[in-house]
């Protein structure tokens, strides 16, 4: 049945918005200048209107940043934007523009920028106390982990506050370590994971990686069970509205799925101490390796042998939790098994420094074994946050949404990829997309980088901002705040097949 919400949005959504080229009107909140009016259309109403920009002017920024900052924080887009208001699903920059938010702050704003009721418990929160640390107790921390661990199956009640993904899974690899008294650790290429000097190994991306000696100790990386741009795929390997291309032979089960866990049980046999593993990790859907989907069944079967070899498996939430695919609240759900540990970060706090790592009584009792602690993780301001956070995805049925909203968001990219050959896959479950732009859709190679970095500028000049990933950087990533609307990926939807003319005409 079709939630209330999402009805209502469908009775008002208008017919398809009229995206054009125009001299006299913008997407954006006032008129844009000349550089970027080339690329105009209609963009979803907003009430909000945020204050003037009051700040140092671009230019004073621009300087600050290439003399204070470090260099690694790159800016995105030729011009890059200064945004200094956000409001639900939308972002203004210092100049009063008005973006579509799809990346939601690299799929962090779970329930919007801003959200009046996260507002208010964080305001009410810094008028009591701000921080004591955990020598002392306070309400807040476990009013929340009550909260939290309720949303979990079986014995997983055991949780530690951290503050970052990276600090999540960094204490998840202690915690397996110490636990089962075993050092190898397996995750998947193309997976990302975090960039502590921990996790920096564990994550499988050569564009991640530092020259450092001792990065990899412990570590291994396994194929990857990617059903479109591996080895092995088929037309209905994904837990997804929208398949692969390729074609398939199966008659019963997943014969992609099949070789790939042949493939993780070969590294189990020639690359392991027999019966001597510490744990796998695994994203329920990779995020920055491109929202890649794992053939159906596969992570179900990887924990079972990881169990078999004395090992844990660890589900990292960090983007794909509280209720973003839509159909569950944890991606792992998705895969029909209970992960041994899990981390979470990025949504749980709305943009926030909060994370989490769950796992049970058992493996978290791992920790004594010595002083263990974190200064800001579980602190009075981030808890007030997360359960504000739980309250706003369960009244405003922000799980349902995402469902229903990328759901639909997902056929219309599909009906996009029916339109442009450079489109050689569509791909994710709820509110966590990826669309691979390739120059050959037989041969699935990458789209020449200049063509990826046109398109995601004309879409951003036209109102709509979105992330990029996978290792060539190919994979337009979809990650907005959960409280879009059909009228928004609508939008957005529109504003890409004329990124994709104005770029490529000749594909269309």
């Amino acid at each position: 049945m079709i939630s209330k919400r999402v009805l209502a949005q469908t009775r008002q959504l208008l017919p398809r918005s009229s995206v054009r080229r125009s001299s006299s009107s913008s997407v954006h909140s006032k008129a844009a200048p000349a550089m970027i009016a080339q690329m105009q259309g209609e963009m979803p109403d907003c009430n909000h209107r945020p204050a003037a920009y009051e700040g140092s002017t671009y230019e004073q920024i621009l300087k600050t940043r290439r003399n204070h900052l470090t260099p690694n924080l790159l800016a995105h887009f030729k011009k890059p934007l200064v945004i200094h208001a956000g409001h639900m699903q939308w972002l203004y920059d210092h100049e009063g523009r008005r973006y579509l938010d799809m990346f939601g702050g690299i799929v962090t704003v779970s329930v919007g920028h801003c959200h009046p009721k996260v507002n208010q418990a964080l305001s009410e929160q810094t008028a009591k106390l701000w921080h004591t640390t955990n020598i002392y107790m306070h309400p807040k921390i476990h009013e929340y982990a009550e909260r939290l661990v309720a949303k979990f199956p079986g014995d997983l009640k055991s949780v530690c506050f951290v503050n970052s993904g990276s600090e999540a899974n960094d204490l998840a690899m202690l915690m397996a370590r110490l636990y089962t008294g075993n050092q190898d650790i397996l995750s998947l290429r193309n997976c990302y994971h975090g960039m502590s000097p921990y996790t920096m190994g564990l994550t499988a991306h050569s564009t991640w990686r530092f020259p450092l000696p001792g990065v990899n100790s412990g570590l291994v990386h396994v194929m990857n069970p990617d059903p479109y741009q591996g080895i092995w795929g088929g037309s209905n390997c994904r837990d997804s509205p929208v398949q692969t291309t390729r074609k398939c032979q199966c008659t019963v089960g997943c014969q992609a799925g099949d070789a790939y866990y042949n493939e993780l049980e070969e590294t189990f046999k020639y690359s392991l101490p027999r019966g001597k593993v510490a744990a796998m990790f695994a994203e329920s859907i990779q995020g920055v390796g491109g929202t890649v989907q794992f053939p159906k069944g596969y992570l179900k079967r990887a924990a079972a042998l990881v169990r078999a070899n004395g090992g844990l498996f660890v589900a990292d939430e960090v983007q794909t939790g509280f209720g973003r695919t839509g159909e569950h609240f944890w991606g792992f759900e998705s895969h029909d098994y209970v992960p041994d540990i899990v981390t979470m970060a990025k949504g749980i706090g709305n943009g926030f420094p909060l994370a989490a790592v769950v796992t049970t009584p058992e493996i978290a009792a791992s920790l004594s074994q010595a002083l263990h602690f974190n200064t800001y993780g579980g602190n009075p301001m981030a808890s007030a946050v997360g359960i504000a956070v739980l309250d706003v995805i369960e009244e405003e049925q922000l799980q349902r949404n995402s469902l229903e909203v990328g759901t639909y968001f997902l056929k219309g990219l599909a009906e996009l990829q029916q339109r442009f050959e450079i489109i050689g896959d569509v791909r994710g479950k709820g509110l966590m997309i990826g669309v691979e732009l390739v120059g050959n859709r037989e041969k699935r190679t990458p789209l020449a980088t200049p063509h990826v970095l046109d398109i995601w500028e004309k879409c951003k000049d036209q109102g709509v901002l979105l992330g990029r990933g996978g290792l060539h950087g190919n994979v337009l990533r979809i990650k907005p705040p959960m409280c879009i609307t059909l009228a928004d990926a609508k939008f957005a939807v529109d504003v890409l097949a004329l990124a994709i003319t104005e770029t490529l005409p000749e594909n269309n």
